[in-house]
């Protein structure tokens, strides 16, 4: 695979020796910096492709994103443009959702579909979610509900004055996430693999079931141990059921999770 040109959206390029990319929207808050981490699991043919929101990061001084649609008309030319190579997309919780509204986009537009979606923490998009207005909240109830969902060091939640800083773009992830305005089209004819978490209370295995009314191809549901953030605590586990789809779908059984 070529190397793909960069742009604010996408600052890393894809390794040289992957044969195909794994475009990867991430959670409320995060930046493309932790799943360039997280992707150096995959497989050396999977190379992973971070997006870079605004708000985070190198783009820390720019407005975040507040609705899905600008997101995904802002972000799918971006791909558009420097992406000519098979592709895939891995979306988690709200990036999930972005990651979905991404696939029909580029179903709107004519463009190329990907080989899969993934998706992660975030119940299946027909299904409302409750609304916690992050960005109106006391500092105080904004630690307890961030320690809560799991995924931040305890540290940072004891940091008031950080956690301040970091309202508004959490503020606005959450927005994008919680407000989503469903509208029903055809389902995609784009295979889904969901990652369901026992413990994840907004997203349990019975709501993650719901997202195989968005496709008309394959659908599965891969099983996690743990709570929210299960994709991380279970990175082995994800990237053997990313490999295994993206080499060969129609192979075996999903990889059983690990306690």
């Amino acid at each position: 695979m070529p190397q793909v040109s960069k742009s604010p959206w996408l600052p890393f390029a894809v390794s040289p020796g992957a044969r195909i990319a794994l475009l990867c929207l991430p959670h409320a808050g995060a930046g493309a910096g932790s799943y360039r981490a997280w992707g150096a699991g995959l497989a050396p043919h999977v190379g992973a492709y971070p997006v870079q929101p605004p708000g985070r990061e190198k783009r820390r001084n720019e407005a975040p994103i507040r609705e899905v649609t600008r997101y995904v008309r802002e972000l799918a030319p971006e791909i558009t443009a420097r992406l000519d190579t098979p592709y895939a997309v891995f979306g988690h919780s709200t990036g999930a959702i972005c990651a979905f509204e991404l696939v029909r986009e580029f179903r709107r537009l004519g463009w190329a579909l990907p080989e899969r979606l993934f998706v992660a923490g975030r119940r299946a998009p027909h299904l409302p979610m409750p609304r916690h207005r992050l960005e109106e909240l006391p500092i105080e109830e904004v630690a307890k509900f961030l320690g809560a969902l799991g995924g931040t060091p305890p540290e940072v939640l004891a940091d008031h004055l950080l956690l301040k800083q970091r309202q508004p773009l959490m503020g606005a992830d959450f927005q994008v996430n919680e407000e989503y305005p469903y509208q029903l089209q055809e389902p995609l004819p784009v295979p889904i693999t969901v990652f369901a978490a026992t413990e994840d209370e907004w997203s349990t295995p019975d709501l993650m079931k719901g997202w195989v009314e968005h496709t008309s191809a394959d659908f599965e549901m891969c099983t996690l141990s743990g709570g929210h953030f299960a994709i991380f605590e279970q990175a082995e586990t994800v990237h053997d059921v990313i490999t295994t789809r993206l080499t060969d779908p129609s192979r075996g059984p999903l990889p059983e999770p690990r306690p």
